[in-house]
């Protein structure tokens, strides 16, 4: 089959498209013909060797590696121990994660196994690339807002993470034109809250389209300065700014970075009275099966920022880089 690998660290200029094995199912276990893989941050912080993580959290790398997780495609073959999928059914997943993140996912490429109950069937009413752009932001949203679906100890925190009450609530999204923000807005509206969205001004119509009811231009005025008393802040950038929004919080509220490392207002968080809670997304087919519903209604859309066939990775990441996303980046696959 044709890959997407790479056998160094570095840039978006180390991904070779090339010849690679086919990948044998094991038991319990499914071979996926991929039309469409998309991209996700864990995708360009494994290529660069996850040099944002401490050294002794650096996973140990095998080359060749095959970057990606998120796929949609149609079952080939099935291995012993299946029988709830057969060949032929349209799926979509996110492979192995966060088990795999040393590499292990493989979907940048024509074929992918992937663990039986890690599948879902695709989505009837979206085509491939746009199921292929959902699975890990979707499911990051999904279980950071709505339910959890695991009790797998927190690796980020003590506590376990839980989601909070939305309807008639006052939510912000921070980064909410980006591929988890877009669904965070939706499904915060679909749980009843109010929605402040915070992007940059080019894309206001676009998280307004998704349900947003105020908007912030972070371009032109800080967003911490300009609200109080909200009961939820999803911030879908993250890192060590995710301390800038405590005081816009109530007491009683609680701030979720979607990317938590770095955050070191914990002490401030107590006390002001609001809680501070993140958790890793993980891989469920049972949890892809729920949202296939919602994909199907409508009641949650994907927007795909841009598409590239899977040779042209290297331009993916490439504008993956140059920031200011509206949605997802997809690669398809012939």
């Amino acid at each position: 089959m044709k890959a997407v690998r790479q056998h160094d660290f570095g840039g978006p200029e180390v991904l070779r498209y090339e010849d690679a094995p086919v990948p044998t199912p094991a038991p319990g276990e499914v071979l996926i013909r991929v039309h469409a893989v998309g991209l996700n941050p864990p995708d360009w912080y494994l290529r660069d060797g996850y040099k944002m993580l401490p050294p002794a959290w650096q996973p140990q790398v095998d080359f060749p590696v095959i970057l990606g997780t998120d796929v949609s495609g149609v079952i080939e073959t099935v291995a012993d121990g299946v029988t709830e999928i057969k060949p032929g059914d349209e799926v979509y997943a996110m492979v192995r994660f966060p088990s795999g993140l040393a590499g292990q996912s493989r979907a940048y490429a024509e074929y992918v196994s992937a663990p039986a109950n890690e599948v879902a069937i695709k989505p009837v009413r979206i085509d491939h690339p746009h199921a292929a752009a959902a699975p890990m932001s979707l499911l990051t949203a999904w279980q950071f807002l709505v339910d959890l679906g695991h009790d797998v100890p927190n690796p980020l925190q003590a506590h376990r993470h839980e989601p909070v009450p939305l309807e008639g609530r006052t939510v912000l999204v921070n980064g909410a034109a980006g591929g988890v923000g877009h669904f965070v807005v939706q499904l915060a509206k679909w749980k009843g809250a109010k929605v402040i969205a915070v992007a940059s001004g080019r894309h206001e119509s676009f998280v307004r389209s998704l349900g947003a009811d105020e908007f912030i231009d972070y371009t032109s005025v800080a967003p911490e300065a300009s609200v109080s008393g909200l009961d939820l802040v999803v911030d879908c950038v993250g890192g060590p700014t995710s301390r800038r929004f405590l005081k816009t919080l109530k007491r009683g509220g609680a701030l979720f970075p979607i990317f938590p490392l770095g955050f070191n207002g914990d002490e401030e968080a107590t006390t002001l009275g609001v809680t501070v809670s993140a958790t890793q997304v993980r891989s469920s087919g049972q949890q892809l099966a729920t949202l296939s519903g919602l994909l199907n209604e409508g009641t949650v859309r994907v927007a795909i920022d841009s598409q590239y066939a899977l040779q042209d990775a290297r331009a993916a990441h490439e504008r993956a880089a140059s920031g200011h996303i509206a949605g997802k980046l997809v690669l398809t696959v012939r």
